[in-house]
């Protein structure tokens, strides 16, 4: 694998962080998960939610393929233990407070001096400088509704609504893996370290950046609207005669209005004044809705679907995750992965974003139990078998909850 032989420490909890390190581990790192007494909170995701189910494919994602070793750095020789650990690491990865590593001597500062080669990756809610440097952000808080993201989704009049789990976490994670790939190459010219300092709140907002960029520009932007008030009444969501929901997207410009035309037996509108350009359209949009509205219903989706596809026109179904995870195409592209199990067996998992042809996908590597591999990462960082007993002894290393 791509990453094979590159070593990283993550320190970290939840998701956003966790699953920076997850990805490193999908394409060949060696990830070691440091987890506090009890474990990292997300193993205990769906008791959280009042449930009682046993798995947790929630944790997996975010986990396969790592090591675990639970050590307490309330005690100094824990912090002690976490610095020894860095010394021969290429990678850290941290989503404790800013203020917290700095009180535990396990900051940049601390660690860059540790292991001048270190790349450290802090994963923040609000970023390292300013008010809230030290503030608590989850993704729903930070990414979703400080970014605006909340506020612009909502359509007018729709009270502010939760982000699904996770979402916003992993564009920070992909965010955070490319921080730090940008630095491990910038390490092979100048043989330092680097720290990235990778936050939620800037993942929301770039991600958002094309509205974001409209904001900072003008000073204002056009709110999400109901399907009748749409900017552009083409780029929508249609239901078709069986219940079937699909989305239009039609190009920039007005190369695409003929084909809509055409594939929806609408050739009339087409140099209708009311709807003949962009700015017409727009103007006289709720009538246009209602009338492509009746076409849609007048058909079934794979009626429509063949007529959209003879034309080159851009569109996609409107799916349940259970339709996605069955779609032909979704599994083409490799979307679905399997966890071994640790027993013979597999488990499936969403594949990370990236695929690289020619490398084959193997199965990915078991998800750690809390503090599996307590002997042997302090075997491989130096210690003992009698100074592992003591660590185990006084509790600063656990090889369970």
């Amino acid at each position: 694998m791509l990453l094979k032989g590159l070593k990283v420490i993550e320190y970290a909890t939840y998701i956003a962080a966790p699953g920076a390190g997850g990805l490193m581990a999908d394409w060949g790192a060696d990830v070691i998960k440091i987890e506090p007494p009890g474990g990292d909170p997300i193993r205990r995701f769906f008791d959280t939610i009042g449930s009682d189910i046993a798995e947790n494919p929630v944790f997996d994602l975010d986990n396969r393929g790592k090591r675990s070793i639970i050590i307490d750095t309330a005690q100094d020789e824990g912090r002690d233990l976490v610095r020894k650990l860095v010394q021969e690491a290429d990678v850290f990865i941290t989503n404790v407070r800013p203020g917290g590593l700095t009180r535990a001597g396990l900051d940049y500062a601390a660690l860059s001096a540790v292991n001048p080669r270190l790349i450290y990756a802090n994963v923040t809610g609000y970023g390292l400088e300013g008010p809230d440097v030290d503030r608590a952000g989850f993704d729903v808080a930070a990414f979703w509704s400080r970014s605006g993201w909340a506020r612009l989704t909502a359509p007018k009049g729709v009270e502010p609504f939760p982000i699904r789990t996770g979402v916003g976490d992993h564009i920070c994670s992909l965010s955070t893996v490319a921080g730090i790939l940008a630095a491990v190459h910038g390490r092979h010219s100048t043989g330092k370290g680097q720290h990235v300092d990778a936050s939620l709140l800037r993942a929301g907002t770039y991600t958002l950046g094309s509205d974001m960029s409209i904001q900072m520009r003008f000073g204002r932007l056009a709110s999400t609207r109901p399907r009748f008030e749409a900017v552009n009444p083409l780029a929508n969501f249609f239901q078709c005669r069986d219940g079937r929901w699909l989305t239009l997207l039609p190009r920039q410009g007005t190369a695409d209005w003929p084909g809509f035309c055409q594939a929806l037996s609408l050739e009339g509108l087409q140099h209708d004044p009311r709807f003949a350009t962009s700015k017409a359209r727009r103007e006289n949009g709720p009538t246009l809705v209602a009338l492509m509205d009746e076409v849609f219903a007048a058909r079934d989706f794979a009626n429509i679907a063949s007529r959209l596809d003879a034309h080159d026109l851009v569109w996609a179904p409107v799916q349940s995750p259970a339709e996605t995870v069955a779609d032909p195409q979704f599994l083409a592209a490799g979307g679905m992965t399997q966890i071994d199990d640790g027993q013979g067996g597999s488990r499936a998992s969403p594949s990370g974003p990236i695929r690289f042809p020619g490398i084959p996908e193997a199965n990915k590597r078991s998800v750690p139990t809390p503090g599996k591999d307590a002997r042997a990462v302090l075997a491989e960082a130096g210690f003992s078998a009698e100074e592992i007993e003591g660590l185990l002894a006084s509790a600063t290393v656990s090889e369970k909850l």
